[in-house]
């Protein structure tokens, strides 16, 4: 069975190393329905290993041997700000990634990517962000966290508005992709994207390049999600949920990192950074990406 999960593990894996318009009317939203799992989602692989519990507050995934599982939003979108809390597999969880992703339809297709890459008991997750513009990827960075993301749950946000993707954990931002169409750079605003979630083995690459193995004594391997909230623009038929009259008034369709904020991705990507492919020189012998040279001369 080819499903949505499957063709994502084909293109990450190709990376073994690790491993509508902007005048589109915009304005007033819909907020998807607070956290309410059976409302809000369909899930669509894993044969009963994800399951919806608690009258819907609690969603949980689980990979054995034989499958993991997934869900995606029932509601496409078109801007917004989108919230997961999340608790990540715990103990040994080498081998397994747990996905958290925007993606929208089609062979160029947008995508904005947190995947988080489990480890040997002990040593922390790696945190990996990705963002596809018209099928075009290879923008990864990767992250350690200041917390133990299987201790308890943490909420993963993703900001998508016409001036900048910005990736939060725990409302602290770690990592901004500016609209630089101006510079010839493509940005995703004309593709509505689901919310995609899945847990998988990816063993061949996920951890240490592959090195360390999933160890199949620990499974089931199972991660949790709650409070599922997409403050966005829901898209349908080709018709936005939003207007323009009064598109001011939403804060998120408008937000970028003030001065306060700019300090605390900073002092993320200076303590927790572990992977930047705008400093990695061998990865791209003839230049970096034009993205990295403009935003570091802005």
């Amino acid at each position: 069975m080819v499903t949505e999960e499957t063709t994502h593990l084909g293109r990450v894996i190709t990376w073994g190393w690790v491993a509508v318009t902007t005048s589109l009317l915009v304005g007033s939203l819909l907020v998807a329905s607070a956290g309410n799992f059976n409302q809000d989602v369909d899930i669509i692989w894993g044969d009963g290993r994800a399951k919806i519990l608690n009258n819907g507050k609690l969603l949980t995934l689980s990979l054995d041997k034989t499958s993991g599982s997934g869900f995606q939003s029932k509601n496409e979108y078109l801007f917004g700000k989108i919230d997961m809390k999340l608790k990540l597999v715990p103990g040994n969880s080498a081998g397994t990634v747990t996905a958290y992703y925007l993606r929208s339809q089609g062979s160029s297709w947008d995508e904005i990517d947190y995947e988080f890459l489990g480890n040997l008991s002990g040593d922390p997750y790696i945190v990996h962000t990705n963002v596809y513009t018209q099928g075009k990827g290879d923008r990864e960075q990767q992250f350690y966290l200041w917390f133990d993301p299987t201790a308890d749950f943490h909420t993963y946000s993703i900001l998508w508005n016409p001036g900048n993707i910005i990736f939060y954990v725990d409302g602290r931002p770690i990592r901004e992709f500016k609209n630089l169409e101006s510079f010839g750079i493509p940005y995703p605003k004309n593709q509505s994207m689901r919310v995609y979630s899945s847990l998988w083995n990816a063993d061949d690459w996920a951890t240490r390049g592959g090195l360390v193995k999933t160890d199949w004594t620990q499974a089931p391997f199972t991660a949790s999600f709650q409070s599922f909230n997409a403050n966005a623009c829901i898209w349908s038929n080709g018709v936005s949920t939003c207007s323009s009259s009064n598109s001011t008034s939403n804060a998120w369709f408008s937000q970028e990192l003030d001065s306060r904020s700019q300090k605390r991705l900073t002092w993320v990507q200076k303590n927790y950074m572990v992977y930047n492919y705008c400093s990695d020189t061998k990865r791209f012998p003839q230049g970096l990406p034009l993205e990295c040279t403009v935003t570091t001369k802005a």
